[in-house]
């Protein structure tokens, strides 16, 4: 039985959310996995926007359906980390972004919760009918690849990102 639990963004994790935020920024640590987090000081704000994000009819045009998760440790209900699923890809996802972002919160890096909480994750895009997904990481990042590598990662080839001028890495996981 695991001891964390993928679960969407609820007002009882306000305050965690809010610290989340908050820990990234303080490093300058990209939100990635985070949806609108970055841009959204209020917690419960952010909540309600990541629920809606799953319902087609109120995603703006330049954005797809997603669904938000958290990855919290059961034992004390500590928010770890983020995890995004995207539906399905627009032109910018499809090159660049991928179907799944994720994030752990800088304190509680190399301990090997990306790797679960990706784990865990998979199910759950094969329940939105994905048979694959994409995920990409920066040119680089060491523990976001051994991370998609560990859950059956496939290397497809890097990709030069123009408006971030970064090199990303681009890995098929075949469900």
């Amino acid at each position: 039985m695991s001891k964390f639990i993928l679960i969407n963004p609820s007002p009882e994790y306000a305050e965690q959310i809010a610290a989340y935020r908050k820990e990234f920024l303080d490093c300058g640590s990209s939100m990635d996995g985070c949806g609108p987090l970055r841009k959204i000081e209020d917690p419960h704000e952010y909540i309600r926007i990541s629920l809606l994000a799953e319902d087609p009819a109120f995603v703006p045009a330049h954005l797809v359906p997603a669904t938000q998760f958290m990855f919290v440790r059961k034992s004390d209900h500590k928010l770890l980390g983020l995890l995004q699923v995207r539906h399905f890809f627009n032109d910018y996802l499809e090159k660049y972004g991928g179907h799944i972002g994720y994030s752990i919160r800088p304190s509680e890096r190399r301990k090997g919760y990306a790797k679960e909480m990706l784990r865990m994750a998979l199910p759950l895009c094969r329940q939105l009918g994905l048979e694959r997904v994409l995920i990409t990481c920066i040119d680089g990042n060491t523990g976001s690849e051994k991370t998609i590598l560990a859950n059956g990662g496939v290397y497809e080839f890097t990709v030069h990102e123009p408006n971030e001028n970064v090199e990303l890495k681009r890995f098929w996981i075949t469900l």
